[in-house]
């Protein structure tokens, strides 16, 4: 079998962090093994990240990456291999380890009959934050989602239904989204899709903010993101993994 490359962001600290910042984490994977019918996707991934860490997953297409980012969110379990959160195994309590991840896929997820504000209080009243929001019938202000749209340039499409919103000012919205969960896991699928520069810019500005928090970021990758001293995971071809090359 295959083991795929390990990556540790350097001079971080992989000791707990102190119980009163939500933001400080630490996340070990251990010998993740994922079938896909009879095939091999996934073949003994093992990584570390500390507090602030960031790792970009990178390898061709039907690699495993999105199989790798769903794994870590908790939507698939893995065929072997442990996932450790501040040492203890992420599916003792999963309720607990979804509250912690904020998830990005492919695809936005947004209701095209639905502004951007009702799109993220929809997300809100989902429960994966609602803990930090004032929803828009309670009358009170929503410190957490005006910050959110203005970090990724919303403000001015607030009211405008998703279905008449950009590729890219879609993209947008459901990085508002990633930041509105408040969540220190970040997992993001292609971020950059359909960004352009000042775009970047904003996604750049957000991710730094985060890992200033102690947050931590992984994502897939085909274009540069601005995650300096990012380390990196290459997944090998599918089909290497029957022939026993090392990626």
């Amino acid at each position: 079998m295959t083991r795929q490359m390990r990556g540790n962001t350097p001079g971080t600290d992989t000791t707990a962090p102190p119980a009163e910042n939500p933001h400080v984490a630490t996340l070990v994977v251990e010998d993740l093994c994922v079938f896909r019918g009879n095939r091999l996707v996934l073949d003994s991934v093992g990584f570390s990240l500390g507090a602030g860490g960031a790792m970009l997953l990178r390898g061709p297409n039907g690699a495993g990456k999105s199989t790798l980012l769903r794994v870590l969110a908790g939507l698939r379990h893995p065929d072997s291999g442990t996932i450790l959160w501040h040492g203890q195994p992420v599916w003792n309590d999963p309720a607990a380890h979804a509250a912690r991840v904020a998830y990005l896929g492919h695809q936005d997820a947004l209701k095209p009959g639905l502004s951007v504000v009702e799109n993220l209080a929809l997300f809100a009243k989902a429960g994966l934050a609602g803990a930090q929001i004032a929803l828009p019938e309670s009358g009170t202000p929503w410190p957490g989602l005006a910050d959110a749209l203005a970090a990724m340039d919303l403000l001015p499409l607030a009211d405008l239904p998703a279905r008449l919103l950009s590729a890219g000012q879609k993209r947008r919205t459901a990085l508002a989204r990633v930041l509105l969960a408040q969540a220190p896991l970040w997992l993001l699928d292609e971020p950059s899709l359909g960004l352009d520069h000042a775009a970047m810019d904003l996604l750049g500005t957000a991710l730094t903010r985060h890992r200033a928090r102690g947050g931590l970021v992984i994502a897939t990758t085909h274009v540069p993101l601005p995650l300096p001293d990012a380390t990196t995971l290459t997944l090998p071809p599918a089909d290497l993994h029957d022939e026993g090359a090392y990626a």
